[in-house]
């Protein structure tokens, strides 16, 4: 075991028979279709993939988006944003939002059938004039052209984020309307200077959620725990393939890694 990395070890770990309600986040639904072997090994046998490097550029555009938004929600009127892309909704003041926002505690529903309290935090909570909550969901990157639509094949990771997140509204007993929004946050890399600032293109981009894959995949996940041997990995898994591609090493070539 290379003294640089020591395995993350999970709290959650799910052991069958437990009659409590097992913590089933929205990103771990998503690791489940990723790679239902690396679930397995997370939440099963407790050892989670090596951890990534954390966005804080991508943070702090989250914290400033919420700020800028909180100021239009507490004067109880829209958005430019909105008015530019001519949005029937306005940010909506809830008592649960704070806590809805907050990772680890987010949106949460005990789905009995698989005794699984799913959850997830959201960014944003819009209301339309038909009073439906609409789910918004930040995000920041910098590429050369504008951001106008989830084209690309790694979207549907985001597509999936705001499925559960309308979901678990709809399991609290809310009317959550199928179109939420993403703000996207686009870095100008193509300026003459830095100044010590980055500006941003924002862009609106509309999505029509569909949630009827979610209780399946609950199911699914439920069938995976509750059995002792480990699944196959996925088929676009980089984590498993390294694995896997090492393991066929022979000692001395391991030695020289």
């Amino acid at each position: 075991m290379s003294r640089f990395y020591n395995p993350k070890r999970s709290r959650n770990k799910y052991q069958p028979g437990n009659p409590k309600p097992f913590n089933l986040s929205r990103s771990k639904i998503d690791l489940f279709i990723e790679c239902p072997r690396c679930f397995y090994i997370d939440r099963r046998l407790g050892t989670g993939r090596p951890p990534g490097f954390p966005f804080n550029l991508n943070s702090a555009v989250d914290r400033l988006l919420k700020a800028e938004f909180d100021v239009h929600r507490a004067r109880g009127e829209q958005h430019p944003l909105q008015k530019q892309y001519g949005i029937d909704a306005r940010p909506i003041a809830h008592e649960q939002l704070d806590e809805w926002r907050e990772n680890f505690k987010g949106v949460q529903f005990l789905h009995r059938a698989t005794n699984f309290r799913v959850s997830g935090a959201i960014d944003d909570l819009w209301l339309n004039d038909q009073e439906e909550f609409v789910v918004v969901d930040y995000k920041a990157t910098s590429k050369g052209e504008p951001i106008t639509a989830l084209d690309q094949d790694w979207h549907s990771g985001y597509k999936r984020q705001m499925e559960v997140y309308q979901w678990l509204l709809r399991q609290n007993g809310y009317a959550v309307s199928d179109t939420g929004y993403f703000v996207y946050c686009n870095g100008k890399a193509d300026l003459q200077a830095f100044d010590a600032k980055l500006e941003f293109e924002v862009t609106l981009i509309a999505y029509t959620g569909k949630d009827d894959w979610i209780e399946p995949t609950l199911t699914l996940i439920k069938d995976c725990l509750q059995h002792d041997d480990i699944p196959a990995a996925g088929p676009e898994c980089d984590y498993c393939a390294y694995f896997e591609a090492r393991g066929e090493l022979g000692p001395r070539q391991q030695s020289l890694l």
